[in-house]
């Protein structure tokens, strides 16, 4: 019998839908299985009808079908061109070279396109590789694959769930569904059906293939297996998904399309026109248009795009933001929408104590995160560290007491160990002056009833030397409320005010606070047990303390700054709409935010979708459908949308996204191969630097473009003139390969290393129609390009007027062309502002190194011998170099009163200049 295969989503027989929803007896009868499990022979049948409970496997291209998939370009068949006709003029070096760049471009990409692919197997990783099942009544441990639908799975504390199960028992069971929800929070788990519409976090009677149990202990049958599970279901989302090209290769390819038929069309009409106009020989001709080429390719123009884009990578990594594929530096830059998660983003993901409320009053508390430094201030009486309420310190003491956590400083920063909300608890009473060491060595805790979803509370005995012992419970509010009687105040014990208590608990939760209630009880000094008949009577209601994960200051900052760069900020998060909004307002995304919930998406049709969400700034509850329907709504409005994730549930949207953004800390492995970038600290505050530097990398690109294809473009009208008019060439096919190889890899690469103009995060996100071309450098080009023209040929007829012999004159040229590339440099490196200015004449390390460098071999090329024999070239004097550097400062003044008049009809925010 051949072995069965996975279970790629067949739809499970006899199992309704909405199981979380229906009785787990019910559920148990419709699968024919019982709490004591299948038998060995069912299970083996079941197996074969349904398949392994795995997810399937990624079938991806042949290794050889990708990497030749990387020279399908039309720039790398520019770069194959301009080595076939540097082959042709006998420079195979410079053609080795050229093959190299486009080798090392296929490799790069076909390596990174691998990486790309391991996305879908960091999922299956998550699952156990075994599972605890009763079978047959007995406890077995099977290899996970091998579950089928109605096994009996027997959880613990540390487990991984190996399928989605509906749970038929559950005790003390919290699990950790962050790779699913979102949520920092555990899910409480328990037996009772959950509300047929409720949220997959909402799912209190289901425990999830993939999450990992944090407390308790639970059995569950399995209701579904591989692709049928909730991360089955993300897998199939994400192998859907297919990655889109970035804004920069859409802009080359089509760039370089368009160049290749222009090249094309005008060396086929030259050498036309040269041999049956001019009556040239075919090879002389030829030899004509080849030089054309070659001095029309921008053959160093895709390596110094490469090289920009590395620097932006080295730099971004200096801003904690590691990028995992090269073009994505590029297209942070042209994001106009961020789609954030809260948990830890934007918010510290360190649960804080915010508000204390007690019979005396309302005590706000200050501070962030786990470091215990803060105050406490009453609303009406200010600082209350020395005058403090008897009823509030008795709420920070139950608050203590009624705890497991502990803090601890270690390597100058403080972490909790154990729950976040009573590890704020903790960090409370070491704001209020305790010591809480000391404080439960005082208080020996005597006996405790844990924590259970059942009953939603914990409760401890606690016992002191003087002050008797006492009960203090911990847990929901309403629980707690519902089991009091008495309400704690200064004077004492008075009955308990229901509705005031209820409107304090409805207040907190409308600031986005998770609020829990603590309440006491005296008993006599011999007690040392604890029973649920205790809490029966005179349990007395003592506060409520309000917690809010607090936003991140940072990321305040951060927004702000995206306002004012133009790009939008959205909040997609698995929490409660209420406790986003809260933060929203809080973090200044929105005044007045409209939340969008997860349920209210589902019933909004996919052509109303793109105008709703983009006027809506915060989305709750929400799963991985709705994420990829929520990018791709935006990007079908033509937004550059860059999403952050660090759940499984996430990967889907983060792979559809132009920018994927996964977290470094707290991102699960699946999230992270699914991502472009990663950040190193889970900040949104380094998506916006990170997203500055990427308009650094833009702007560079365009500067590089700017400078290289007009100084080629006066080269090719220099050699389309002397064709036209039938003179001698201003420059031999050698000299111009040797101005394009020079200046290229100095001059042209010293741009790379641009720093950010001031106003690059006051400009909107560019349009992501708008073309690397822009009209600007489309009028720059023809501009600079005639001044390179008339430079040249001006230079080139006055030696030869003064009868210098040819050798000479090319010489004279080809030096005005190179000192003419220099100052245009300094003039380029600042496009939207003039470059008169201190930092422009200085210019970085990198201009001037190259500067330097362009000068030696410009000495080395016009005064060695060797030189001369290699390109024909012949000494100047100093009379001429004092004329060759006035021209190029006459140009550098052309152009810099041609930079303002162009500028006086632009706001200086404009993309277009």
């Amino acid at each position: 019998m051949e072995p069965p295969t996975a279970n790629t989503g067949a739809p499970s027989e006899s199992l309704p839908q909405a199981v979380h929803a229906r009785l787990a007896e019910d559920v148990l009868a419709d699968l024919k299985t019982s709490p004591s499990g299948l038998s060995v022979d069912e299970a083996a049948r079941r197996l074969e009808k349904y398949g392994l409970n795995q997810l399937p496997a990624v079938a991806g291209r042949h290794p050889l079908l990708r990497f030749f998939a990387h020279f399908h370009n039309a720039l790398i068949y520019f770069l194959l061109a301009a080595a076939v006709a540097a082959s042709l003029l006998g420079h195979f070096v410079d053609a080795s070279v050229i093959v190299a760049v486009v080798l090392v471009n296929a490799v790069v990409g076909f390596v990174q396109e691998g990486k790309a692919e391991k996305a879908l197997n960091a999922i299956g990783n998550l699952i156990a590789p075994h599972a605890h099942l009763i079978r047959e009544g007995k406890h077995v441990e099977v290899p996970v694959d091998e579950i089928v639908l109605g096994d009996i799975v027997s959880l613990e504390a540390g487990d991984r769930v190996p399928a989605d199960l509906r749970l038929i028992r559950a005790s003390s069971l919290q699990i950790e569904e962050a790779i699913l929800t979102g949520e920092s929070v555990v899910a409480e788990k328990r037996v009772t059906p959950a509300p047929k519409e409720a949220a997959l976090g909402d799912c209190h009677s289901m425990a999830y293939s993939g999450t990992l149990v944090a407390t308790g202990q639970a059995t569950g049958v399995v209701v579904a297996t591989g692709s049928d599970t909730e991360i089955g279901r993300i897998s199939t989302l994400l192998r859907d998904v297919q990655p889109l090209t970035t804004p920069l290769l859409l802009q080359i390819n089509r760039f370089g399309t368009q160049f290749t038929w222009v090249t094309l069309a005008v060396t086929v009409v030259l050498f036309a026109f040269a041999v049956l106009v001019r009556g040239h020989v075919w090879s002389e001709a030829l030899l004509a248009v080849v030089a054309l080429a070659v001095a029309a390719i921008p053959e160093g123009l895709p390596a110094v795009i490469t090289i920009t884009l590395a620097i932006g990578v080295q730099r971004m990594a200096r801003r904690n933001a590691a990028i995992r594929q090269l073009p994505a530096v590029e297209t942070l830059g042209a994001t106009s929408v961020i789609c954030s998660d809260k948990t830890g983003t934007l918010t510290r993901n360190e649960m804080t104590v915010r508000r204390l409320e007690a019979c005396s009053g309302r005590i706000m508390v200050s501070g962030a995160g786990y470091v215990p430094e803060g105050r406490l201030t009453a609303e009406t009486v200010g600082n209350v560290e020395d005058t403090r309420p008897a009823d509030i310190d008795s709420l920070i003491l139950a608050g203590l007491l009624c705890n497991d956590a502990q803090l601890n400083h270690t390597a100058g920063e403080w972490h909790v160990i154990g729950d976040p909300m009573e590890g704020a608890l903790v960090v409370l009473a070491m704001q209020a002056g305790l010591e809480p060491e000391s404080t439960r060595h005082e208080w020996p805790r005597l006996d405790e009833i844990p924590f259970d979803a059942k009953h939603r509370f914990m409760v401890t005995l606690n016992g002191h030397a003087s002050e008797g012992t006492r009960i203090f419970v911990k847990g929901a509010p309403d629980e707690l409320l519902q089991r009091c009687s008495l309400q704690e105040t200064d004077e004492g014990s008075v009955p308990l005010e229901m509705d005031a208590w209820t409107a304090r608990i409805a207040e907190a939760a409308a600031q986005g606070e998770r609020v829990l209630g603590l309440a006491t009880k005296r008993v006599s000094s011999g007690t040392n047990k604890l029973t649920f008949t205790d809490l029966d009577d005179e349990l007395i209601f003592v506060g409520l303390i309000g917690f809010i994960d607090p936003p991140r200051e940072e990321a305040m900052a951060a927004i702000k700054e995206c306002h004012s760069a133009g790009i939008k900020v959205k909040m997609i998060t698995g929490d409660h709409a209420t406790t986003a909004a809260a933060i929203a307002r809080q973090l200044g995304l929105d005044d007045d935010p409209h939340v969008l919930t997860g349920r209210e998406l589902d019933d909004i049709a996919d052509s109303d979708l793109p105008g709703i969400v983009s006027e809506t700034s915060v989305f709750a509850r929400t799963n991985p459908e709705h994420k990829l329907r929520i990018v791709r709504a935006l990007q079908s409005t033509g937004a550059i949308v860059a999403m952050t994730g660090d759940g499984v549930n996430d990967a889907p949207s983060l792979k559809q996204a132009n920018v994927g953004v996964g977290m470094g800390h707290k991102g699960t492995d699946a999230a992270k191969e699914a991502s472009q970038m990663v950040l190193l600290d889970d900040n949104f505050a380094s998506i916006v630097a990170a997203v500055n530097e990427g308009r650094v990398v833009y702007d560079n690109i365009r500067k590089v473009t700017a400078w290289t294809l007009p100084t080629n473009g006066g080269q090719v009208l220099a050699v389309i003139a002397a064709i036209l008019f039938n003179f001698a060439m201003p420059m031999s096919a050698v000299q111009i390969l040797w101005i394009n190889l020079i200046t290229a890899v100095t001059l042209g690469l010293s741009l790379a290393f641009e720093k950010a103009e001031p106003n690059v995060m006051q400009r909107r996100p560019r349009p992501p129609g708008q073309g690397l071309l822009t009209p600007f450098l489309v009028w720059r080009i023809v501009f600079v390009s005639f001044l390179f023209l008339i430079a040249a040929l001006g230079m080139f007829f006055y030696s030869l007027g003064r009868g210098d012999e040819l050798p000479l004159s090319r010489t004279l040229v080809v030096n005005t062309i190179v000192v003419l590339q220099v100052f245009y440099l300094f003039n380029v490196r600042y496009l939207h502002m003039t470059s008169f200015n201190w930092r422009g004449v200085l210019g970085t390390p990198a201009v001037l190194i190259a500067v330097t460098l362009v000068f030696i071999a410009q000495l080395a090329f016009t005064y060695l011998p060797i030189m001369h024999h290699l390109f024909d070239t012949r000494p100047l004097g100093i009379t001429d170099g004092m004329l060759i550097i006035t021209i190029g400062v006459a140009m550098m003044i052309v152009l810099e009163v041609e930079k303002v008049v162009l500028r006086l009809g632009n706001t200086p925010t404009n993309n277009n200049v």
